[in-house]
């Protein structure tokens, strides 16, 4: 930490804050806390984030003893140690204040690639066919290159491509990205986005059906949105 991001003060919050309001830091604590292991998983929940300032930002960590680095080579692990484990109610707790008085969600804050990592580590266990299950998305709000992506589903193993895999797709869902964004942060559920038109989902009725299953929403969809009401 360079001199100049220290507050100098013996205050407890600050201490914390020097170490953790580090840009991007809490979003890397985020990602392990949601299980991401290794470079590359972190990597996709922080995609605008550089592989150098990630680099430095997981050395940063390991060295305040937030974070333990494991094995070498292509086989290096990140987890997270007791100390890191603390801050799970403290990003819960940020990520639903968050929703409760944030609303606002600008055109930059939209990003595909995030959006179907979340989705893609967040399937319903249990819930999807055996075998492949191909989904394709179509974002028909964002520029081309961005508007296709796939998620091929086998047994326990999820791929996110952005390219396609040359399998059948079983089922697509198509709209707005925004919209899927919004269905994912729970602000509008499955059932009123689809009778509003602002999402189809093609592909045999069964399938059709069971998507909304697949892909439920996250863990601070049911926190209260005080300016919605207000």
């Amino acid at each position: 930490m360079s001199p100049m991001s220290a507050y100098h003060q013996f205050c407890p919050v600050s201490k914390a804050v020097e170490l953790l309001d580090e840009r991007w830091t809490l979003l890397v604590v985020r990602e392990l806390l949601a299980g991401s292991v290794h470079f590359n998983e972190v990597r996709r929940g922080v995609p605008r984030m550089s592989p150098t300032l990630l680099s430095k930002r997981l050395s940063r960590l390991t060295q305040a003893g937030i974070v333990t680095r494991e094995g070498g080579g292509q086989d290096v692990t990140y987890r997270l140690t007791a100390a890191g484990e603390e801050l799970r109610p403290v990003v819960q707790a940020l990520g639903a204040w968050g929703v409760r008085w944030i609303g606002e969600i600008g055109q930059a804050d939209l990003d595909p690639k995030l959006l179907l990592w979340d989705l893609s580590r967040n399937i319903a266990p249990g819930v999807m066919p055996a075998g492949r299950t191909v989904v394709g998305f179509h974002f028909d709000d964002v520029e081309p290159k961005l508007r296709a992506w796939w998620l091929v589903m086998a047994d326990d193993e999820v791929d996110v491509c952005d390219f396609d895999p040359g399998f059948d797709v079983d089922v697509r869902v198509v709209g707005a990205l925004r919209r899927m964004v919004e269905i994912w942060r729970g602000d509008v559920d499955w059932s009123r986005a689809l009778r509003a038109g602002h999402i189809d989902i093609q592909g045999t009725d069964a399938l059709r059906s069971a998507v909304p299953a697949w892909f439920p929403p996250s863990m601070f969809a049911g926190v209260p949105r005080v300016l919605a009401a207000g």
